[in-house]
């Protein structure tokens, strides 16, 4: 890397130091066949998602959400490796929202952006302060910053000729959210892949939707990317997401494999085994009625 990289690695790296926020990861050689099959896997699994559900198409406007984090960082460098070899045309430009966070060193994802050649673009907010004063010490800022954040990246996209918002959640991401839904919100919901706006004027996709968590964290460790922690909400430990996270270690820990079934049981909804009526007529069921796969569903003992 270059003088200038090298310094933006070590501002980001005493940032990081700083706050504590997070643990380097195991690093292994970037260019090791772990490594380059580790890419190839992110690659593909980024592909599948974005044909599966029809997130990117020919003339789209892609603006890439990158926060400092090691998800939206792996984000932008698989899009635009995929977009070399895509079989359509699309532009990406990369945007990073400036909360004004105290410490934060706002050189360093000009100065990554810059090395790449990429078009991008800096949107200082101060949204730190208004999360500040109106949240009181100790209780949790998510929503207020999340519908400030959220705000600002539409009004920013629409002034960027965006059609596309490409966001950096995970496999666990989703996961996480669909328990968080269920233990505290009543409901089955987790992370839709790809949703339009309420105001209809932007879509926005999730190319990572089908990528672990655990395999983003070993990329951007790989690619040495400049990560920037988030001091505002991540480092909040009351945080209920942060005990999904944790039940969801355990039983992976316990039961190798689990968190992908239940990634895999997201996809494969049954309404007609479920309890709401809005999806599916149960009133209206009657002798002789067909209903998909109907009782057979309990006929594996294989989970009991």
């Amino acid at each position: 890397p270059d003088r200038s990289y090298q310094s933006m690695v070590d501002v980001a790296l005493t940032y990081k130091n700083q706050t504590n926020d997070i643990t380097q990861p195991t690093h292994f050689e970037r260019h090791s066949t772990t490594f380059n099959r580790l890419k190839g896997r992110l690659e593909h699994m980024v592909g599948k998602a974005i044909a599966d559900f029809n997130m990117i198409e020919d003339g789209d406007c892609v603006m890439v959400c990158l926060s400092g984090g090691k998800d939206s960082y792996t984000l932008l460098d698989i899009l635009l490796t995929l977009r070399k070899r895509a079989p359509i045309d699309f532009r990406i430009v990369a945007m990073n929202l400036d909360q004004k966070q105290p410490g934060f060193p706002a050189e360093v994802l000009p100065t990554y952006l810059k090395s790449l050649g990429i078009e991008y673009h800096i949107e200082t907010q101060d949204t730190y302060s208004i999360v500040k004063d109106k949240i009181p010490e100790g209780k949790t800022t998510c929503s207020l910053c999340s519908r400030l954040r959220r705000g600002v990246i539409y009004r920013v996209a629409g002034e960027l000729g965006a059609n596309k918002i490409a966001l950096g959640h995970h496999r666990d991401d989703m996961i996480e959210t669909l328990f968080l839904n269920m233990f505290f919100g009543g409901k089955l919901k987790a992370m839709p892949p790809k949703l339009v706006t309420d105001k209809g004027d932007h879509i926005v996709i999730r190319p990572l939707a089908y990528c672990a968590e655990k395999d983003i964290t070993r990329y951007a460790s790989g690619m040495k990317f400049p990560i920037i922690p988030c001091n505002l909400c991540g480092s909040q430990e009351n945080l209920q997401r942060q005990n999904i996270k944790k039940m969801l270690t355990q039983w992976e820990l316990e039961y190798p494999g689990r968190s992908q079934t239940i990634f895999t049981a997201m996809q494969n909804v049954k309404s007609s085994h479920l309890l709401d009526s809005s999806l599916f007529d149960f009133q209206n069921i009657q002798l002789g009625a067909s209903v998909e796969e109907g009782d057979v569903a309990f006929d594996d003992e294989s989970h009991r």
